[in-house]
C-alpha cells in the first residue's frame, strides 16, 4: 500500500520570511512548527517539502548555499525530535538573472511537478495526502495533484484571495491549527471534503491534463509522474536518510478548543508585535526643534532647584533667594511643558 505524506511549502510555513533567505543563519523555526511535524509522524504521514526558489535563478543564492540553508532546517528540526523525509526545491524562474535557470519549469508552483515527482520517487498516494502553504500557488498546485489543501493565512498578513484563484479544502492561522484539521479529518474518515470555491486550473497545460487522466482512468500515480518527468526538466532535489521518529502521544483536547487557543495566542503575539512596533516608531521619532528646548529648560529647572537646595542648606540663609531660585525653577517649568504640548500639535 502507498504511503501518504503532508507536502508543506517553507517560508513563512515552516520558517520565518524575512525575504529572500541567503545565509543559513537567516532560517528560523516559526513558533509550533517542531511540535506539528511530531504529530503529523504520529499519523504516519511522510513529511516533504516543496519550495519555489527563485532566488537561484535571480542570482541571489547558489544551490551550495540553498543546501546549506535546507541543512539548517533539517538541523533545527532534528534538535526538536522530528525529521523530515525529503526537500524538494525548484531553482527556476521565467525573468531569471542566471541564463542557467532562466526558463519555465513544470516543477515550479503552481505547477504540480515536484509532488508528482515525489509520488513517482517515494510511492505516495496523493489522494490520501495533503499540501499546506501561505499562498494560491501552493493551493493550485496541490489540488492539481489531487491533495487535499489547507491555506495558512497568518492575520499579520490577510491576504485575499482573488476571485480567479482556486480556493483551498481549509483554512488555517497556522500550522497548529493546520494539524487540528488533518487530525479532526483522520477521526472522520468517510466524511466529504467540501471546498470553500471553486478551483482554477488555468489554461490546459500538459501537467493538467495528466493529473486529469488519472483521476479518470485510475492509472497509478507514478506513471503520470514519469509522463510529467519526460515533458520537462528534473526537479532538483536534497535527500537525507533520517531514523523514524518515535510515536508520540496525540493531544486529547478537542479540535475546537484547541483551534480558539491557537487564534488567541496568535492575537496575542500579534498584539505584542504592534506595541514594540509602535514603541520603535516614538524611538526614532523625527526631530522637533520645540523638544530640545524643552529638554534644555528642563536641565535648567533642576539648576534652579539644587541653587535653592543650596541656599536652604548655606548658614546665612535668605529666604528672598530661596524665593526667587523656586520661582525661576516654576517658570522655567512652566515654559518646558508649554514647548512640549507645542511639539505635539501638527
Amino acid at each position: 500500500m502507498s504511503d501518504k505524506a503532508i507536502f508543506l511549502d517553507r517560508d513563512d510555513t515552516l520558517i520565518e520570511d524575512p525575504g529572500y533567505i541567503n545565509h543559513p543563519d537567516q532560517v528560523k523555526l516559526l513558533d509550533g512548527v517542531a511540535e506539528a511535524l511530531i504529530e503529523l509522524k504520529a499519523l504516519e504521514y511522510k513529511l516533504i517539502v516543496v519550495t519555489n526558489q527563485s532566488a537561484v535563478a535571480r542570482g541571489i543564492v547558489t544551490e551550495k548555499v540553498l543546501g546549506e540553508i535546507h541543512n539548517r532546517l533539517k538541523q533545527l528540526l532534528t534538535e526538536k525530535g522530528v525529521f523530515l523525509d525529503r526537500i524538494y526545491y525548484c531553482p527556476y524562474h521565467p525573468d531569471g538573472a542566471v541564463a542557467k535557470y532562466r526558463k519555465e519549469s513544470n516543477c515550479r508552483k503552481p505547477n504540480p511537478g515536484m509532488l508528482l515527482t515525489a509520488a513517482d520517487e517515494m510511492d505516495i498516494d496523493l489522494g490520501r495526502s495533503w499540501c499546506i502553504g501561505n499562498s494560491s500557488s501552493d493551493i493550485e498546485a496541490g489540488l492539481r495533484a489531487g491533495c487535499k489543501t489547507i491555506l495558512i493565512d497568518l492575520p499579520s498578513h490577510q491576504k485575499q484571495l482573488s476571485p480567479g484563484q482556486p480556493r483551498p479544502d481549509y483554512g488555517a492561522v497556522n500550522i497548529k491549527e493546520a494539524v487540528n484539521i488533518v487530525k479532526k479529518s483522520h477521526r472522520c474518515p468517510d466524511a466529504a471534503v467540501v471546498t470553500t470555491g471553486p478551483t482554477s486550473t488555468g489554461q490546459a497545460e500538459p501537467v493538467s491534463q495528466t493529473t486529469e487522466q488519472v483521476a479518470q482512468e485510475a492509472e497509478p500515480v507514478s506513471q503520470a509522474a514519469e509522463q510529467v518527468a519526460q515533458e520537462t526538466e528534473p526537479v532538483s532535489q536534497t535527500e537525507q536518510e533520517q531514523p523514524q521518529s518515535e510515536p508520540v502521544e496525540l493531544q486529547t483536547r478537542p479540535p475546537e478548543q484547541g483551534i480558539a487557543g491557537d487564534r488567541t495566542e496568535q492575537l496575542l503575539n500579534n498584539i505584542l508585535r504592534q506595541l514594540k512596533r509602535m514603541q520603535r516608531d516614538d524611538m526614532f521619532g523625527e526631530f522637533s526643534i520645540m523638544r530640545l528646548m524643552a529638554g534644555v529648560i528642563q536641565i535648567a529647572v533642576l539648576f534652579c532647584l539644587l541653587i535653592t537646595i543650596w541656599f536652604l542648606m548655606s548658614p546665612n540663609k535668605q529666604d528672598i533667594s530661596v524665593l526667587i531660585a523656586l520661582g525661576f525653577a516654576m517658570v522655567l517649568q512652566l515654559m518646558s511643558l508649554t514647548f512640549y504640548i507645542m511639539q505635539g500639535r501638527k
